[in-house]
Parts: structure tokens; C-alpha cells; sequence
């Protein structure tokens, strides 16, 4: 796939060589490292097009840390993450879920399967990463730096309501079920509750405010919610 390359980020040899192995069949370029520290520097000196993270990592960070840490870096926030990990439990999910990745795969896994989870991942991200400023009114979405502002003052969001918001902006004047934000913004392939759903629409009414625009984010009662700046809408 051209001069792109996926970074499989494991500790375990054998774990590493499967994947490498399967993604390079599906016509993948693969490289791999053993640790966060070794991952990081991959990461900054070759920029992968989508990184596989195992969550437990030798030398005290842990795949979980790794990731806030990318997703912290506008340089590096943009590339895809999906999480490789023996835990298997809601909580744990969304914990990695809200560290920024994009998915997450429970051990074991099909190779098939990831495959599969990877080209979505990828599809989605191309969508939200075009170069188009976004605006609704005085709020503004940058894409290529990821930053969000109203009125020229940038606001403080993480990686989890970024995305949501982004895919909120670019699909205005829409109700969209629980479900069908689940697919569209984490993939349908993550088993987390919907009610998820409603704990981020909460954190990014909460985070935009202090600016007056959480009335942009509204509830649709039986359905789910839109994204509208249309003020007699919001409940």
C-alpha cells in the first residue's frame, strides 16, 4: 500500500510475527517494535498510517499511556490507534476508548477480522482528516491541526470528543441514533454499551458551555441526537 506502513507494538515476538505475517498477505506494509519507548521514536521518525498498540508493555508505559501521550501531540494525533489487549471487560474498553484510540480488539482475535477493523478504521479516519476548515457559526473545527476554537479562543478537548464532534459538524441538521454514532464515530465492530453514547454527548455539551454552544449538540427525543445550530431545536 504504497509507502505506507502499519506499527504492531507488542511485546510478545510471536504475537507481532502472526499479525505481520496476515497484514502483509492483505497487502500491508508492517514494521514492529517491542516497547512504548522503541514505538515512540518509530512513530515520530516514520509516521505509520495506523499504529496496533498492545495495552500491557514492558518498562512502565503502557500502551494506554502511549496513546494519550500521541493524542496529546498535534503532530501525531491524527494516526489511527487500535488497541490490542487480553482485557476483555466494558470498563477496560472504555478506558482505551477514551485515551483516544479508534478501536479495540480483545485477545485472541481472527486475523481476518482485523483486517477487516483496520480498512474501517482507516476509512473513517481519511473522512474526518480532510483539509477543510469546519464552521457552525463562530465555532470552528481545524482538521489538519486538530484544534477547536469559538471566537479565536481555542477549547480544551480530548481526543474521544473531538471525533465526535468532528463527525457531528461534517453531518449537520441529522439525527442519528445511539447506535449509528457508535458505528460512525468508534466503528461497529466496538461492544461498548450505548449508553457510552451518552456520557460523551455530556463531556462535550460540558466542554463547549462555557462558550454558549452546547445547544448546537441536541437531544432527539426517541432517536438520539443532532448537531444543529438551529436554537428552537435544542432540548
Amino acid at each position: 500500500m504504497k509507502d505506507d506502513y502499519i506499527l504492531i507494538v507488542d511485546d510478545e515476538s510471536p504475537i507481532r510475527e502472526m499479525i505481520h505475517t496476515a497484514l502483509e498477505m492483505s497487502d500491508f506494509s508492517c514494521q514492529q517494535a517491542g516497547d512504548a519507548k522503541q514505538a515512540h521514536q518509530m512513530i515520530v521518525d516514520q509516521r505509520p498510517c495506523i499504529i496496533l498498540l498492545d495495552w500491557m508493555l514492558p518498562g512502565g508505559t503502557s500502551g494506554v499511556d502511549l496513546c494519550r501521550r500521541l493524542k496529546r501531540d498535534e503532530t501525531l494525533a491524527e494516526i489511527p490507534v487500535i488497541m490490542l489487549t487480553a482485557r476483555g471487560e466494558e470498563d477496560h474498553k472504555v478506558q482505551g476508548l477514551d485515551a483516544g484510540a479508534d478501536d479495540y480488539m480483545t485477545k485472541p482475535f481472527s486475523t481476518r477480522e482485523l483486517v477487516s477493523r483496520i480498512k474501517a478504521v482507516l476509512r473513517r479516519s481519511n473522512a474526518l482528516n480532510n483539509e477543510k476548515l469546519i464552521e457552525a457559526e463562530d465555532l470552528l473545527l481545524d482538521p489538519v491541526s486538530q484544534r477547536v476554537s469559538y471566537q479565536d479562543k481555542i477549547i480544551d478537548i480530548g481526543p474521544t470528543e473531538y471525533r465526535l464532534l468532528a463527525f457531528f459538524m461534517t453531518h449537520p441538521e441529522r439525527a442519528y441514533t445511539r447506535a449509528q454514532l457508535l458505528d460512525q464515530v468508534w466503528g461497529g465492530n466496538v461492544y461498548i454499551e450505548d449508553r457510552t453514547i451518552d456520557v460523551h454527548i455530556r463531556r462535550l455539551r460540558k466542554i463547549l458551555e462555557p462558550y454558549g454552544v452546547e445547544r448546537f449538540v441536541q437531544t432527539v427525543r426517541g432517536t438520539g441526537y443532532r448537531f444543529s445550530t438551529r436554537t428552537d431545536q435544542y432540548t
